[in-house]
């Protein structure tokens, strides 16, 4: 009995013939879009920007954003602690120097102010007991020269009347030397009260000199202590605007601490914030500008800030020539930057093809201006207006600027109306 053999449907030679076909139409396909000059695109011009390269001055300079600040402000600080008891002006007024903003009250204070007081007090009666006691001993020794003066007077007398009686023999040698040794003793005692004396206005007279320094000392620690206390109302170094104000009725203030601040109003600078990436390439000098009210106003750095916060440093730009009208604290201004100097350069203005090409080719109009084909150039410094070509492109050349995100692979693209 036959058996029927079942027929494969995929045989080596039929996958071959497959095979083989598949790669003639790749192939043809390939020759085609070879002879076609690549992958074409087709695409409407008014969905294009189109930017001519030219021949110009090309200056490199960021955008950074400044705002408007006095030339110069005061801060006032709380030299004393206290409890905020008065206030006498509000934020948002202008003051005169001298002018009172706020009183602050500290009982510590006073009380230090009396104890101190009552040191002095206390000091100024020593000085004046020592002084007195003194003139007392002055007064005492004198009395006492006195009487011993007197006394050494009459016994000298007696002594020298012994003296005499003594050769005649009228008086015992006894009641001679008893003469003799009363006199010696009353002069030796007077010399002895001399040198006592003596000492003991040395004594005293350091222990005053001591006194008067103590003395001296505690006044002048009480008035430094009594300038504390006028320094307990707060009032204005300056004349000026009360820009800030940070004191509420009963709130309790610290040594140190910020209460608000001064404008002089005589005149502003700018302060710009910048990325710290660009920190090596600022310097003193340099000038940056912006437009304000149609008119284009120069800036010029004076002061670099060293420190960085947030990845960012600050620069004070002071205003070349006259102030712009009108201008307010806190008013944001947006600042074209330089980093470098003027030079000769072709130049591309900036667009959206960048992100797609990194820089690397754009697309160039051909003569016609019915195609664009891709370019490869090369690009150099930039700033945020235009970018500075190296190679690939010469002055006259049109370049579509626009983004490239919708053109996939396309090597040549066809302009439509």
């Amino acid at each position: 009995m036959d058996r029927i053999i079942p027929q494969k449907k995929w045989t080596l030679k039929k996958v071959s013939w497959i095979i083989l076909s598949l790669l003639i139409i790749l192939i043809a396909i390939i020759a085609i879009r070879a002879g076609r000059g690549g992958v074409k695109l087709n695409i409407k011009t008014e969905r294009i920007t189109l930017s001519t390269v030219r021949e110009g001055i090309f200056q490199e300079f960021i955008p950074v954003t400044g705002s408007i600040v006095p030339i110069k402000t005061f801060y006032l600080d709380a030299v004393e602690g206290g409890r905020v008891e008065e206030i006498y002006l509000e934020a948002g007024s202008f003051v005169k120097k001298g002018d009172k903003i706020i009183k602050l009250g500290n009982t510590n204070l006073l009380l230090d102010i009396m104890y101190r007081e009552a040191e002095l007090f206390q000091q100024s009666n020593n000085l004046r007991n020592t002084r007195l006691a003194m003139e007392q001993n002055r007064l005492t020794l004198q009395n006492q020269l006195l009487d011993l003066d007197n006394s050494i007077r009459n016994q000298k007398r007696i002594f020298e009347e012994y003296s005499e009686l003594i050769t005649q023999y009228l008086i015992s040698r006894r009641q001679f030397e008893e003469s003799k040794d009363q006199f010696e003793y009353l002069v030796n005692k007077r010399q002895l009260t001399l040198q006592s004396h003596y000492q003991d206005s040395v004594f005293r007279k350091t222990q005053i000199e001591q006194l008067e320094s103590s003395l001296q000392r505690m006044e002048d620690n009480l008035v430094i202590v009594k300038e504390k206390l006028e320094n307990l109302t707060l009032k204005a170094p300056v004349s000026g605007q009360l820009t800030s104000l940070n004191a509420e009725i009963g709130q309790s203030k610290i040594q140190g601490e910020r209460l608000g601040q001064i404008d002089v109003l005589d005149g502003f600078k700018v302060r710009v914030d910048i990325d710290e990436y660009y920190i090596s390439r600022i310097g003193l000098e340099q000038e940056g500008r912006f437009t304000l009210a149609d008119s284009t106003h120069k800036l010029i750095i004076r002061k670099i800030y060293p420190e960085v916060a947030s990845g960012k440093f600050q620069v004070d730009m002071e205003f070349v020539g006259k102030e712009p009208s009108g201008i307010r604290r806190g008013q944001t201004v947006h600042i074209k930057l330089e980093l470098g100097d003027l030079s000769q350069g072709i130049l591309l203005d900036k667009g959206g093809f960048y992100q797609k090409t990194g820089g690397r080719w754009v697309y160039l109009l051909t003569p016609g201006k019915k195609t664009a084909v891709k370019r490869d150039i090369s690009i150099g410094r930039q700033n945020p207006e235009v970018y500075e070509i190296l190679d690939g492109l010469i002055p006259g050349d049109i370049v579509i600027t626009s983004s490239y995100d919708t053109y996939g692979d396309a090597d040549i693209l066809i302009l439509k109306d």
